[in-house]
């Protein structure tokens, strides 16, 4: 669908009324911010920091691909009416300039991975992206304001599709880096409801903590596997980030599309690639289809080792939130790894 199609379409879904409820500026005090988060990582983040002071909305629900979504006209309406909009930025949302455009919002953007330092992605994670700002001046509330969230590719990305270019955009997956997300929410909520700053603060500083201690025993934990049994082999190339951090090698049959089909050549570079590494497990991902892991199974006999949360949380149980994630991720990857699958 064409970028004007597209527009089009969400804007005649649009109930008129609802447009005017973006100049109407953050919600009363005694009202929670209606604040819209792109995917439900940044959902839950913004619920722990905002606790009953916001109420949020996620465009991509929990086992929701960010690869695959297409924005509907309700997702407009939702836009429409926010306070406050977070997204993740570094060309994860292909299709949010396009929404934000339809949906006639014009208040502030969170880029949430403002400030980290992004890794290029050109089908290795052993660089990092020198002197990129991670994102640029969000304040919609300017009269100049632009719609560039997050270095979005307009040229390629189209709604449905999914183009990280260089660019990779899954910074959560570094715990480091979940701290510098929740700062960017914190002052976020702050900025468009100062009422309530001392809350934000105290909450993004008790959430802040608990990424330390379960960064610590990340790496704790991980050090204590040779080095030698650090490889791990997932359905899309999500947890750069992790490798990164945390001591790993990672190969994955698709790069960073989950819409992507990797060739018969691919597959069976990979799995050469598997055999030599001497590889100890396979991944499974909850939003990710589960075939191209199986088939590495079948055809190399190593075990699959569990299911990874990638880019999105479950609806309940220990996935539910981002620490519950990560740690559900810890766990599964020292188990396989140490158990010699």
């Amino acid at each position: 669908m064409s970028r004007l199609s597209l527009s089009a379409a969400l804007r005649q879904g649009l109930i008129a009324g609802t447009l005017g409820l973006a100049l109407l500026g953050p919600a009363h005090a005694d009202e929670p911010l209606d604040v819209v988060t792109s995917f439900s990582i940044l959902d839950d983040m913004v619920s722990t920091i905002g606790g009953d002071h916001v109420a949020v909305t996620s465009l991509v629900g929990p086992n929701g691909d960010a690869h695959a979504f297409s924005p509907k006209p309700s997702d407009a309406q939702s836009l429409a009416k926010a306070d406050l909009v977070v997204v993740n930025g570094l060309q994860f949302e292909g299709w949010i300039d396009r929404l934000i455009e339809a949906s006639g919002y014009q208040g502030d953007v969170v880029v949430a991975s403002r400030g980290i330092q992004p890794l290029a992605f050109d089908g290795h994670h052993d660089e990092e992206v020198a002197d990129h700002d991670a994102d640029h001046d969000h304040d919609h509330g300017d009269a100049d304001h632009d719609h560039d969230h997050g270095d979005v590719d307009h040229d390629h990305a189209e709604a449905g599709h999914h183009h990280h270019g260089n660019l990779d955009p899954h910074a959560w997956q570094d715990l480091r880096n979940g701290e510098q997300y929740a700062r960017n929410i914190r002052d976020g909520l702050i900025k468009v409801d100062p009422s309530h700053a001392d809350d934000y603060r105290r909450n993004a500083e008790r959430y802040i903590e608990q990424m330390k201690v379960l960064d610590t025993e990340t790496r704790e934990r991980l050090a204590k596997i040779p080095e030698a049994d650090r490889l791990i082999i997932t359905s899309h190339d999500a947890f750069g980030y992790f490798a990164h951090a945390y001591g790993l090698k990672l190969l994955a049959p698709v790069g960073l599309n989950t819409l992507a089909e990797p060739s018969a050549s691919d597959m069976a570079e990979l799995i050469q690639q598997i055999e030599h590494n001497h590889a100890k497990a396979l991944f499974l991902e909850n939003m990710s289809n589960p075939a191209l892991v199986q088939q590495l199974h079948q055809e190399t006999g190593i075990a699959i080792g569990g299911t990874l949360y990638a880019d999105a949380l479950t609806p309940k149980g220990e996935g539910s939130t981002y620490l519950g994630m990560f740690r559900h991720n810890v766990d599964t990857l020292v188990d396989a790894l140490e158990s010699g699958h």
